[in-house]
């Protein structure tokens, strides 16, 4: 064998030994990406079980786990937007549901929670932009939602003409959808439409029997419509579902009132 052919022979065994090299150590990386994707799920799973639960403190311990280890799953942002804001913390929330968004653009579910973050906010323009571009998508499952979240921004700001297009439009879609019926009712209460009122809160009451905001808003609608009688029972309704909770005294209060006029 000649000097170069022994040259050769050395070059080409270090080239395979480099390539085989290389080559385990893509695979202990694939390896080792595979198990990180492994425990960022389980622990986006837990999270998000803790969620459902309304254990937020929880959720946001497993969810934060799993962000350290993918942080570009636009799902577990959503999750860690959604924990954000059962807790009250709406920048944070709108925070997460922007890079989630920025992950996926086209996700529709997102950009109506930012949508709810902003409401919270009461941010009412760039909430009525962001369910805006939730209608606008032809695919999106429950258009409802975004229709009647626009009937509640429009409410806040007054515009109760076009509050009452868009919850309307909410009931269209789903005619026993109690968030646009209060809001209907609420929006026409405003309108000094009270009789209409009554009509949509009543149907929010039986759709919804357990709300004691809708039988709280109900019982104002018959005072104003000084059906005393009917409004009395309503606010002790309030108070027989949710005894300490904060509609409660208000309810009492309301309720002492009016005792006498019937």
């Amino acid at each position: 064998m000649t000097y170069e052919e022994i040259n050769m022979k050395k070059i080409w065994l270090v080239g395979t030994g480099c390539l085989l090299v290389v080559g385990v150590l893509l695979a202990c990386t694939t390896i080792n990406l595979e198990e990180q994707k492994r425990k960022a799920e389980a622990y986006r799973n837990l999270g998000e079980a803790y969620l459902r639960q309304g254990k937020y403190s929880a959720a946001l311990k497993e969810l934060r786990k799993a962000e350290a280890l993918t942080p570009d799953d636009y799902f577990l942002q959503e999750d860690l937007g959604l924990v954000y804001y059962y807790k009250g913390k709406q920048d944070l929330a709108i925070r997460h549901y922007k890079k989630a968004l920025a992950l996926k653009d086209d996700y529709a579910p997102v950009r109506n929670n930012l949508g709810n973050a902003y409401l919270e906010n009461r941010e009412w323009d760039k909430a009525i932009e962001q369910y805006e571009k939730v209608v606008s998508d032809l695919v999106y499952a429950t258009p409802h939602y975004p229709l009647s979240n626009l009937g509640l921004a429009y409410y806040e700001k007054k515009e109760y003409r076009l509050a009452e297009t868009y919850f309307l439009k909410a009931l269209k879609i789903e005619q026993d959808f109690d968030r646009a019926l209060y809001g209907l009712g609420k929006t026409y209460m405003a309108m000094g439409r009270v009789t209409d009122a009554v009509v949509k809160l009543e149907r929010a009451a039986l759709v919804t029997p357990g709300s004691t905001a809708v039988h709280y808003e109900l019982a104002k609608a018959y005072t104003m419509n000084r059906e005393y009688e009917k409004a009395y029972d309503s606010y002790q309704q309030v108070v027989r579902l949710n005894p300490g909770g904060p509609l409660a005294e208000q309810a009492m209060s309301e309720a002492k009132k009016i005792k006498y006029l019937f």
